[in-house]
């Protein structure tokens, strides 16, 4: 008997496929083809890798009793450059051995964009965090490769800071915290508001993001010029503002279809969109999302099935642990702890 519900199944979904559908409809810059796969970058890569290491860190805490989940998603990362064949790194090369299934999608294999902050940082060896982030950069993977880690009883800020610093950091933890206010209920357009009113240790990139943001939504209707403004480069507080403007401008389900144009018309690269596809999705579930592009989507399969174990991990535990016997014998193999 699971004791995953509808809700959380639901809330997990439309993160993760939200978040997909945003990138790729992002990477095609707005203008969408007719027909074809919609394909993901390396920031949807990153963030299948991400759940990937949040799963298998919740294995290893039930078999181990102890883990430490930002050095499990590390090594999902590097499992990652191993398979894109980031230099420095092999598969099955020094200590970092790819395992699991997700290393085995060949779409994930393909290079969709360097990720050059990511590839700099895993290969410097270091574990960042948030008090000695990994490296300078304050680009916007930090932030939109994390989405997920707010589904997720840990700090998204300590994810971004494996590999990223500053502000980049600063948005990962505000995005997280909008995303967790999200799951428990709360309305969109309520969630960011409480979240840019008492953004705590992220105050100031949140007077940089989530305020101003707000202040266009509230001055008037969606206007591509303040979108410009707001989300001018591929930082990760770009990336938030304009992924918080799109959304407060188009907060209703039935407007996803148009959010994810306007905000993909951003000049941040498309992480704009992925930020307003990952909210979007957590506040109306996976019904809400375009069923002509998401039947398009290239990761559509793999995005829904980390959702969905990821929920399952957390609520069941199918591999078992120290005291009580695996529902599923194969769970560990897929998600080695």
């Amino acid at each position: 008997m699971t004791r995953v519900t509808a809700e959380q199944l639901a809330t997990a979904r439309g993160c993760v496929l939200g978040l997909m559908l945003g990138d790729a409809i992002g990477a095609a810059g707005g203008t969408v083809p007719a027909s074809g796969p919609l394909r993901a970058t390396s920031a949807g890569q990153l963030a299948c890798f991400t759940m990937d290491g949040l799963i298998r860190a919740h294995v290893r805490h039930r078999h181990r009793g102890i883990c430490h989940p930002p050095s499990v998603v590390w090594e999902s990362y590097r499992s990652w450059a191993a398979i894109q064949g980031v230099p420095g790194f092999e598969v099955g090369g020094d200590s970092q051995r790819p395992a699991g299934w997700l290393a085995k999608v060949p779409a994930l294999a393909e290079r969709r964009g360097s990720a050059p902050a990511t590839a700099a940082a895993l290969q410097r060896r270091k574990i960042g965090t948030i008090d000695d982030p990994n490296g300078t950069s304050t680009g916007a993977h930090a932030l939109t490769r994390t989405l997920p880690v707010a589904l997720y009883p840990c700090e998204p800020a300590e994810m971004a800071a494996l590999t990223h610093a500053g502000d980049a950091v600063a948005a990962a933890g505000l995005a997280g915290a909008v995303i967790r206010l999200l799951a428990g209920g709360h309305g969109l357009v309520e969630a960011l508001e409480s979240v840019a009113r008492d953004a705590g240790d992220w105050s100031e990139a949140s007077e940089r993001s989530l305020v101003p943001a707000l202040a266009a939504a509230r001055s008037g209707p969606a206007a591509l010029p303040e979108l410009a403004r707001l989300a001018p480069d591929a930082k990760a507080v770009s990336a938030l503002a304009g992924g918080v403007y799109t959304t407060a401008c188009f907060p209703g389900r039935e407007t996803v279809h148009e959010a994810l144009l306007f905000a993909a018309s951003a000049g941040d690269g498309g992480h704009a969109a992925t930020v307003a596809g990952a909210l979007l999705g957590t506040a109306h579930g996976p019904d809400a999302l375009p069923v002509d592009w998401l039947s398009r989507l290239e990761l559509a399969w793999t995005a829904d099935t980390l959702a969905r174990d990821l929920v399952t991990e957390l609520q069941d535990s199918p591999s078992g642990g120290e005291y009580f016997p695996p529902t599923d014998p194969w769970w560990r193999a897929r998600y080695p702890g």
